[in-house]
Parts: C-alpha cells; structure tokens; sequence
C-alpha cells in the first residue's frame, strides 16, 4: 500500500494562503472613504446586475472583492443573521462589530478546514454612528483576520498603490463631492499613469448620517457621479462618421437619377 505524501502544517497554511491572495488580487478593488457625513463604498464594476457593494441593515453595509458567488453567500448569511437578531431582540442590537465577528468565525473555519479550499474573498463591513468618531469599518481577509480601518482603505486588485494615493490625498472630514472624486481617481491611478473611468463602470454606494429615513444606505447613480465628477470621468468614445463613395452627390442634393423632391403646397 503506498503511503500519502506528507505535508507539513505550516506549508499546508502557506499554500492556502497563496491560492486565496492570488484569487483576491485578480478583482477590481473597492474603496471605502470616510467623509463628514457618512462612509463612502466604490469600485470599478462595468456589471449592472451583480454589485460588490449592498446594504445589510439600516445603517450598516457590505462591500467585497473577490469570487462574486462566495461573497453573495456571506451577503445572504448576514442579512439573515441582522434581520434575525433585530427580530429577537431589538434593532439596536445588530451591529457592525457583530457581523464582522460572524464572518470571521466563518471565514477562519473555512480557511482552517482541509475538505474545502479557502474562499477567495476579503470583506469590508462598515457601519455609521451619529457622529464621525462613532463610525466603524472592518475589514476581514480569507483567512478570518479583522482589521480595525480608520478614515479609508482599500482591498483587492492593486491595493497597494491605490492605498499608496489614499494616504497622500486624503483629508478627514471632506464632503462627499471631494470624497467620490478622491475615491474615482484613487481607482484610476496606477504606477505608470492615471486613467479616468467612465461613470457607466462605477459602483458608489455611501452610508449617508443625514438621511431621515432609519435606513442609511443610498446608491449614486451615473447622474448623479458625472454631476460630481464632471471632467474627471472618461468621455464616451464617438463613432466616425462613415465616409460616402466617391460617386455619391453631396447630401444635400438628391441624386441625379432620381427626380428632386417638390416642396409641400
């Protein structure tokens, strides 16, 4: 009988590892900025149906990169769990901390189990207080690690370069017009060089303190976006005029083999 090739546990972990970050790093990266009044989410998403970016409850929200099936599922879970746990208890009871904790619980059992490979995905959960200081943002990688983030951050693609820009431009306490244009062009920037992004091919979402309605969580639309951005989004590329044959009249004549049109009585 032959005898299975052993594996240490450290080496097991590490391949792991791999397999998760390389599988994170091929999405597009998602952005959260913390503004005067709120929290804002955006990423690069040409995709009208599939969003990277949803509510969970009335003033927490979901954002993820990564494998789009396996962080709908921890989308799904967790709005079940808030809905449960406000539904048991009180709605005040659902907080943010507790679904990062919840997802970390799974994400770490996942990561650690052998009869599955790890999930290719990394969370940010945020959630709004009634002021700046009461705001929380959590972000949780493949492996169930929580990371306390404060003013931005950025996960997934080229996290570390756009983290990079973050840093250099960021002010705290900016309105939410200088929040998504630090946000679009932190998206656009590279090593090389800056590239603009049309409004069709973001996904922003904000956790806006001043709604009045009790949920918080609002959408920005293409409108909205090229009303803020203005200039910065990329211009819609223009077909070329198709050039007529050489025998062709000009277009404002009618031509010669056909009889011009009478004016109307």
């Amino acid at each position: 009988m032959s005898m299975p090739f052993y594996v240490s546990p450290e080496q097991l972990m590490k391949d792991r590892a791999d397999f998760a970050r390389k599988g994170i790093a091929r999405g597009r990266s998602v952005v959260v900025v913390q503004y005067a009044d709120g929290l804002l989410f955006a990423s690069e998403n040409p995709s009208q149906a599939l969003h990277k970016v949803s509510e969970i409850y009335d003033r927490i929200a979901f954002a993820a990169v990564g494998r789009y099936n396996e962080f709908e599922n921890l989308r799904i879970a967790g709005v079940r769990l808030a809905d449960m746990r406000g539904y048991a208890y009180d709605r005040r009871d659902v907080t943010g901390r507790g679904l990062a904790n919840a997802y970390a619980q799974t994400l770490g059992t996942i990561f650690s189990s052998g009869g599955e490979k790890p999930y290719e995905v990394e969370l940010f959960v945020g959630e709004i207080g009634d002021a700046p200081a009461d705001d929380q943002l959590y972000r949780l990688t493949y492996d169930g690690q929580v990371a306390d983030e404060h003013g931005y951050a950025v996960m997934g693609g080229a996290a570390d370069v756009i983290g990079t820009y973050l840093e250099e431009h960021y002010v705290e306490g900016a309105a939410l017009a200088d929040a998504v244009r630090l946000a679009v062009a932190s998206l656009g920037h590279t090593e090389s060089t800056d590239r603009a992004i049309s409004a069709d091919d973001l996904e922003v979402a904000v956790l806006d303190r001043t709604r009045a309605q009790p949920r918080k969580f609002m959408r920005l639309r293409a409108a909205r976006l090229q009303e803020i951005l203005g200039d910065q989004l990329a211009a819609p590329a223009e077909t070329p005029p198709a050039e007529a044959p050489a025998d062709a009249p000009p277009a404002d004549q009618p031509p010669a083999d056909e009889p011009p049109i009478a004016p109307p009585a």
